[in-house]
């Protein structure tokens, strides 16, 4: 019976706190529709965001569709079909790879620091100082934040796909004797507008998601400096498994017939 009743006092937990997130992420989107718009707060986080994130994330791309690359040679090896890695590169790096490795990249970059930055804040009452100066905490810190990282998002897969399929493209051509020309053509052959618009899609949801939870265990933080601590900690997990439950479902969405 004390195992049920944990059992039952977890899943009231995690009821309460997914009833938590609904309610702030309502929060947070009925007023960031609404006037006044901080376009300076906008822009200042999408440079944190996106521009500052590019270089973990092109490198990250590189190497990663240089790897599959050798991967998908050696196994396609075995059946005589070596002529497929150019085209499954692509595939891999456009549908699954880009967004979901951009995605999980960001949220241990940009959704610790934003759990860090508003937990400070919370704990040391710079919040409540905005409330006592009439501007709205919800508007003025959370809601530049989910608009910067849902716009950011795309344009860093975009990068981090080009960047991937040409780390396939150079460790191909250079170490497993692909043509060039060849290995070009028959990217751009197989690939699809889907097959890219599907990644770009996901990675504005995967970016609402890292925003969010940062925003959210940030604002929420309690405790002092441990408190900022467990709230970077838990941005981080929830940001992960929500992409990584996210691009499940949109995988099954898109390309289930």
């Amino acid at each position: 019976m004390n195992f049920l009743a944990r059992l039952g006092a977890l899943v009231l937990d995690l009821l309460a706190e997914i009833g938590r997130v609904v309610l702030f992420t309502w929060d947070a989107l009925t007023r960031g529709s609404l006037p006044p718009y901080y376009l300076r707060q906008i822009l200042t986080q999408m440079v944190r965001i996106g521009y500052n994130s590019l270089p973990v994330v092109g490198l990250t791309a590189f190497f990663t569709g240089g790897a599959l690359a050798l991967q998908i040679y050696e196994g396609s090896s075995r059946f005589s079909a070596e002529s497929t890695v150019p085209s499954i590169v692509a595939l891999g790096i456009a549908r699954e790879l880009g967004p979901v490795l951009a995605g999980l990249i960001v949220a241990g970059r940009v959704s610790a620091a934003i759990a860090a930055e508003l937990g400070t804040m919370r704990v040391t009452e710079q919040i409540d100082a905005l409330v006592t100066l009439s501007t709205n905490p919800m508007k003025y810190l959370v809601s530049p934040r989910l608009i910067a990282a849902v716009l950011t998002l795309p344009l860093l897969v975009v990068v981090g796909d080009t960047i991937g399929i040409m780390g396939g493209y150079i460790v191909s051509t250079q170490s497993l004797d692909f043509n060039s020309g060849a290995y070009l053509k028959t990217t751009v052959d197989f690939l699809e507008v889907r097959d890219v618009t599907s990644g770009l899609i996901k990675s504005a949801v995967f970016g609402f998601f890292i925003a969010l939870m940062g925003c959210y265990h940030g604002f929420n933080s309690r405790g002092g400096a441990q408190g900022v601590g467990r709230a970077t900690t838990n941005a981080v997990v929830s940001a992960s498994i929500l992409i990584l439950a996210t691009n499940f479902i949109m995988t099954s969405l898109f390309f289930t017939d």
